[in-house]
């Protein structure tokens, strides 16, 4: 079974599994070299944090020191702020749009439906980089996890889905993945819905979906679940809480230069990559 999995958006996505890190910044520096703008503006939204100006003063430093030419506050808190034109024209100047971590429940109940959900969908299909980490990476599939215990979720119902932004399709993005042993989450996942592809990725790890194929960068790992080839799971006789049973499910874990062919579901190497790796990776200084 091949399942087509595709970026609609034309500009680049990039999800980020969190905690990444900000002194070497291997990875938001790469993040602005895809804008491919000497000093892009870039936009960071806060909306999934408790304590959105700890997390703003911290992305406008390390953004600053990267060359983005200028880096605009995206302080939205509630429903009403979302719709605010003052928000959206400082999105419509963005080259790149970045979703900090938090909850991103917050992110789709308050942005779900706005303006400025609307105004991030149009500056991607553009051109403007689209990027989240942690719950705003999350956040980026048609359908998101928002919950669900590490500890023991291969259980019917146990993990907890809704709707996310659809900026890509085919897939489902679980963060802080190999240090919050989340394995069980994608399993269960996978066992109740085949067709979506589990993307776990660890702290300081990023994917870039780029056309029908993702591309792994940064320090960390990135843990493909797929389902699509089970065999046999029990999930549909039990009732909500039982175990879980599934077989034949494939994995692979990806780091910085590897990737993976969403067309026929196979790993790539650098070697096959070549040109279409993230080549050449703009560090500015």
């Amino acid at each position: 079974m091949n399942m087509q999995v595709k970026a609609p958006r034309r500009g680049p996505l990039v999800a980020i599994g969190g905690a990444e890190d900000r002194q070497e910044a291997a990875i938001l520096s790469r993040v602005l070299g895809l804008s491919k703008r000497e000093e892009p503006v870039v936009a960071v939204i806060t909306t999934a944090s408790a304590i959105p100006q700890e997390v703003f003063d911290g992305y406008e430093a390390v953004f600053s020191t990267l060359g983005a030419a200028e880096v605009l506050d995206i302080r939205i808190r509630e429903r009403s702020d979302a719709a605010d034109e003052d928000f959206v024209a400082m999105l419509r100047r963005a080259d790149v749009i970045f979703i900090s971590g938090g909850d991103q429940m917050r992110l789709t109940n308050i942005l779900g439906g706005s303006p400025v959900l609307e105004a991030i969908r149009a500056r991607h299909s553009e051109g403007a980089v689209v990027a989240g980490t942690s719950a705003g990476a999350a956040c980026q599939s048609s359908t998101m996890i928002y919950g669900g215990s590490a500890d023991d979720s291969l259980r019917k119902g146990a993990v907890k889905m809704a709707a996310g932004f659809g900026l890509v399709d085919g897939v489902i993005i679980d963060t802080h993945f190999l240090e919050r042993g989340r394995f069980s989450r994608l399993m269960e996942v996978g066992a109740t819905n085949p067709e979506l592809l589990g993307v776990g990725i660890g702290e300081d790890a990023a994917v870039l979906f780029k056309e029908n194929k993702i591309l792994a960068f940064g320090p960390g790992h990135v843990i493909l679940v797929d389902s699509s080839g089970i065999t046999r799971s029990n999930v549909f006789e039990l009732d909500d809480g039982e175990a879980v049973t599934v077989h034949d499910v494939k994995m692979h874990a990806l780091v910085d230069g590897y990737g993976y062919s969403l067309s026929d579901r196979r790993v790539l190497g650098p070697e096959e990559l070549g040109a279409e790796s993230l080549e050449p990776r703009i560090a500015y200084t």
